[in-house]
């Protein structure tokens, strides 16, 4: 299915508050129109789809994937059942957005790749931080040179909390945990520089449940650049990120993955401050990354070029090498599963 110079038709798979703030977004575009939500509890979607105007609630999942008038499935289940979800859409012939983490483990985004590759849909991770104009404008800086070769990428993301054991963040059964939640922003943000790293090397803090309280990881290319990255559930953490280079350095003071300024140190020169443009629309908007898949769509593409597939399983790939590192293993995850797989570098 390839959405028309009309409005682009989206569906919502799931009720929680990651699909209302999108949904909200969404309904803000004028060439977006949500047409269905769907939960396992039809009394759920439709307290949701009266709450945003949606003129049709499922009480499961297939009376969605089904509805052939739809143009684009937004995936916002916890991410234990994003193969699931999003692999009965595309099945289903639906294009699919699927929030991040993409999948539990990469054996399960390989397969969601697989299945949209074989059916021809649409498929893009929901890495609204790809799609901000200002990270945009940050990573053509230093693809341009800025910064001259980069050495050093550093990002941390982390909530104060207290999480008691029941919450989502710290449960196993819903890939509770730091890394997963929170830590693919600071991996992805050091892949969108420098593609997939060579090697790392991770510490984490566990908690009773086996889940992962805070973590960190030094990750190394073969360029000779090492990067960064802490992720927590504990302890509040400023958002910041950083990237040096042979030339010069980027900072991003707060709030990496939605900013609203950096600041370009060049060697020589007087810092420059790269602000957001209050046109964009609020710099926590999710509105970019829904632009995108819809262009995208319009275009007959398969895939993105801002959140390209092929980035999606590198990023994978780094989250199941530093789960192998510290001991973190889900249920339904085979005890000789691999979670090392060989890392593959850009």
């Amino acid at each position: 299915m390839t959405a028309t110079a009309d409005a682009v038709r989206w569906g919502v798979l799931a009720t929680g508050g990651i699909a209302a703030a999108f949904t909200a977004d969404l309904i803000d575009l004028p060439d977006a129109e949500v047409v269905a939500v769907a939960s396992r509890s039809e009394e759920s979607a439709k307290a949701f789809a009266e709450r945003f105007g949606i003129p049709r609630a499922y009480g499961d999942w297939n009376a969605l994937a089904r509805d052939e008038d739809i143009d684009v499935v937004y995936v916002a289940t916890p991410h234990t059942a994003h193969r699931s979800a999003a692999g009965l859409c595309l099945a289903a012939g639906r294009n699919v957005l699927c929030e991040k983490p993409f999948t539990l483990n990469v054996r399960e985004a390989e397969e969601l790749v697989a299945l949209a590759r074989e059916h021809g849909r649409f498929l893009m991770e929901a890495m609204w931080m790809y799609c901000n104009p200002l990270v945009r404008r940050l990573k053509a800086l230093v693809d341009d040179g800025a910064v001259g070769e980069v050495r050093s990428v550093h990002a941390d993301f982390g909530l104060a909390g207290p999480f008691p054991p029941s919450h989502r963040l710290r449960n196993p059964q819903l890939g509770g945990g730091a890394l997963l939640d929170l830590g693919v922003y600071p991996v992805s943000f050091a892949q969108l520089l420098l593609g997939e790293p060579s090697d790392l090397a991770a510490r984490a803090v566990l908690s009773d449940e086996g889940v992962d309280l805070q973590t960190a990881a030094v990750l190394s290319w073969e360029s000779g650049a090492l990067g960064s990255v802490h992720c927590s559930i504990v302890g509040g953490t400023a958002t910041s990120a950083s990237v040096t280079g042979s030339k010069g350095r980027i900072d991003i003071p707060h709030g990496f993955f939605f900013p609203d300024r950096f600041l370009l140190h060049r060697d020589g020169r007087d810092p420059e401050e790269f602000t957001a443009d209050p046109a964009d629309g609020p710099r926590n908007s999710l509105r970019h990354e829904a632009a995108e898949v819809m262009r995208a769509v319009r275009a007959g593409e398969t895939e993105s070029p801002l959140v390209p597939l092929d980035g999606t399983l590198a990023v994978m790939r780094t989250l199941d090498a530093i789960r192998d590192r510290v001991g973190v293993r889900y249920p339904g995850e085979t005890p000789d599963e691999d979670l090392a797989a060989e890392l593959t570098p850009a």
